[in-house]
């Protein structure tokens, strides 16, 4: 049994904070600073550039990408880490259009898909000039797979209301058709079971920032299924995806396996927190933190129903349907959302009308749910929202 008491242990959570953002940034795992500090002074403050041997430097995104590769049903060696998640979203399209049927020339998503990821498509299809970007609701997504479908690109956790596609039934469905899956994971690794071998995906991505607290803009990941590992084509063929990068030939090589989806220099101190965040996850069961993740989303929805009924759950009533998250609906969304803040309950806005807040088992308890949902519903009866300093944009919303 999981000991949640002793994950939120490990994190620094401000006083007189109640934080439902972890969807969006999780916040700083103690071990977090003492690794950096490390890597800093006694890495490459005392070792210089020997510190790529001396302290592994160069393996971290092999190393970092194993225990990743836990969280989301992948066998080790077959997640690398580095870069962003975009640059993953447009390494993974890449190959699985290159392993698709000859002859197809679409690309099926869903119009609940983060923006980025489509952009990413859009650019890269455009760029090749022969194929569709085609988007249905995130329920027609099966009927929509037919025989012109070369690649089903998808997130599995709609990051707006949390739906959640089922990852294996809609993989099972491409396949029958002829075409390749790719997952985003983003909104799903650390946040519920994932298992990308018991679903058959050929490629995932994801970003470690948000569920896996890696810190600000920390490394995304990479997974291809080992049956592509060793054909997959690297459209971006940096060097450290060569088959053997000092020897620095002029010919690209790929290397074996998902090493070959490295592109460039590792991100020595960012890979070295988020290696450091990841041991909250040595002793957490995600059986466990399913079950909790459901339980504080069902009181914090059954609170706000009392405390709020106005508001409309964008999110599916059903919590197995969905992620770990809720979105209500608000004409003022946003402006609900910067009077919470002000009372200590961080959650956030997405456009246009959403209100979303996050459910993370590891640091997060029901009484600060339930506590969450008063004041809700407090900065709703009383109108506190309808003040013009909370009306004002900021660049981030």
């Amino acid at each position: 049994m999981t000991d949640f008491d002793a994950t939120r242990a490990l994190f620094h959570i401000p006083d007189g904070i109640i934080y439902l953002d972890g969807n969006s940034l999780g916040p700083l795992p103690l071990a977090a600073e003492a690794r950096a500090a490390t890597v800093l002074r006694a890495q490459w403050g005392d070792l210089l550039i020997r510190a790529w041997n001396e302290a592994e430097w160069m393996t971290l995104p092999s190393r970092v990408g194993d225990r990743v590769a836990r969280l989301i049903g992948a066998p080790a060696g077959s997640v690398a880490m580095g870069d962003t998640l975009s640059v993953k979203v447009f390494q993974a399209l890449a190959a699985a259009l290159a392993l698709a049927p000859e002859g197809r020339r679409v690309v099926l998503s869903d119009t609940g898909n983060f923006p980025s990821d489509l952009y990413i498509a859009g650019g890269l299809l455009d760029a090749l000039g022969r194929y569709e970007l085609r988007t249905v609701a995130p329920e027609e997504v099966a009927a929509a797979i037919d025989e012109d479908v070369a690649v089903v690109m998808l997130t599995e956790v709609d990051y707006r209301t949390g739906r959640l596609h089922d990852m294996r039934a809609v993989t099972e469905r491409a396949h029958r058709a002829g075409a390749i899956a790719v997952w985003d994971l983003a909104h799903s690794a650390g946040a519920l079971p994932v298992d990308v071998t018991a679903a058959d995906a050929d490629f995932a991505v994801g970003c470690t920032y948000k569920y896996l607290n890696g810190g600000p803009g920390s490394p995304a990941f990479i997974y291809v299924a080992p049956r592509h590992a060793d054909v997959a084509t690297p459209i971006l063929s940096g060097w450290l995806g060569h088959a053997e990068p000092f020897a620095f030939e002029p010919g690209y090589r790929p290397a074996r396996g998902v090493e070959r989806m490295r592109v460039g220099t590792p991100p020595v101190l960012a890979l070295s927190v988020l290696d450091a965040a990841l041991d909250a996850w040595d002793a957490v069961d995600m059986t466990d933190l399913r079950a909790r993740s459901i339980a504080l989303s069902e009181a914090f929805a059954g609170a706000v129903a009392q405390c709020a009924p106005s508001l409309d759950l964008a999110s599916p009533a059903d919590p197995q349907a969905r992620g770990s998250q809720l979105s209500f609906r608000h004409p003022r969304a946003y402006a609900v959302v910067q009077a919470l803040i002000a009372r200590g309950v961080i959650g956030d806005f997405r456009a246009p009308d959403l209100m979303r807040f996050g459910f993370t088992p590891l640091y997060l308890s029901e009484n600060e749910v339930l506590r969450a949902a008063a004041i809700l519903g407090d900065v709703i009866s009383r109108d506190e929202w309808d003040q013009p300093h909370f009306h004002a944009r900021a660049a981030v919303t």
